[in-house]
């Protein structure tokens, strides 16, 4: 018995992908990494999309580390 969409075989939610997700993302958070989504609330992704929303997120998280230690050093 399988659980989850991803379990059950759910294919890339990226416009020209058929292969097979292996996560699931909220579309915000999948946004951001300039692909052609088709999803309407959550995003099922391939590994190899999954690795290029992952590179994006990760800039997104430093930038915002970056604002929130430069906003602390006001005087």
């Amino acid at each position: 018995m399988f659980v989850g969409k991803v379990a059950k075989g759910k294919q890339c939610d990226v416009k020209g992908c058929d292969r097979p997700a292996v996560r699931s993302l909220q579309k915000t958070a999948a946004a951001g990494s300039g692909l052609d989504l088709i999803s309407q609330d959550r995003v099922y992704v391939c590994k190899e999309h999954y690795k290029i929303i992952k590179k994006s997120l990760k800039k997104e998280r430093i930038i915002t580390k970056w604002r929130h230690m430069a906003s602390g050093f006001k005087s």
